[in-house]
């Protein structure tokens, strides 16, 4: 697997810096992952592909992503990205076995610092929702039954693209103000594991994910 150390960018740059790692593997019919780990700045909102932006106000930065689902504010939180060929995923065509696939690197990378996750139950989806990480699939990885990794993903000619965003922490007056709408049902890195900065949790993710 081919890992990118985690960097700070723009929300324009990010989602066009994982498009490119895409259409690059597309073009080279690659079959090495890539795995990045990134931040945002300044905060930014992503929309899902399909999602309609008329709720955001003006004075926010904002990005269309090339995945689907709902609206994530990226602020305190490492995000992911993970580029690899559909057909080197075991059962790769079911789109929840590959997103437990993929997001099994992240589980397994908490159990080294002690903490269980596992993956959330589905749970009927209202459509008054824009913030993804109230949204819960089977897919999505939880902490004691709390969204803690929200994700996405994009299939292109045989490749999938997921990102998504871990919590490290949240600024809940803020989302609820943004979103318009309760902060439940989450929990952050923070929360789990006060004693630890980010700085330190990067640096540990980055060490696991480059031996794998």
């Amino acid at each position: 697997m081919k890992f990118i150390k985690y960097s700070v960018h723009t929300g324009k740059e990010n989602m066009k810096i994982d498009s490119d790692f895409l259409d690059n593997a597309i073009q080279n019919q690659s079959k090495e992952p890539v795995f990045r780990l990134y931040g945002w700045s300044p905060r930014c909102v992503s929309i899902g592909r399909n999602q309609k932006d008329n709720f955001l106000p003006d004075d926010i930065d904002s990005v269309r992503r090339l995945t689907g689902g709902r609206a994530l504010l990226h602020d305190d939180e490492v995000t992911y990205s993970c580029i690899t060929p559909i057909d080197i995923i075991p059962n790769g065509s079911n789109v929840t076995e590959s997103y437990k696939y993929i997001s099994s690197i992240l589980i397994d990378f908490f159990k080294t610092l002690g903490i269980k996750l596992d993956f959330g139950e589905n749970k009927k989806i209202s459509t008054h929702f824009d913030y993804c990480m109230l949204l819960s699939t089977g897919a999505d990885v939880c902490y004691k039954g709390n969204k803690i990794i929200g994700s996405a993903q994009f299939r292109k000619d045989g490749y999938i693209l997921q990102h998504g965003s871990i919590l490290f922490g949240y600024d809940k007056e803020f989302l609820e103000k943004l979103f318009k709408e309760e902060v439940k049902g989450i929990t952050t890195v923070k929360e789990i594991l006060p004693n630890l900065s980010k700085d330190e949790f990067i640096k540990k993710l980055e060490q696991f994910v480059s031996q794998i």
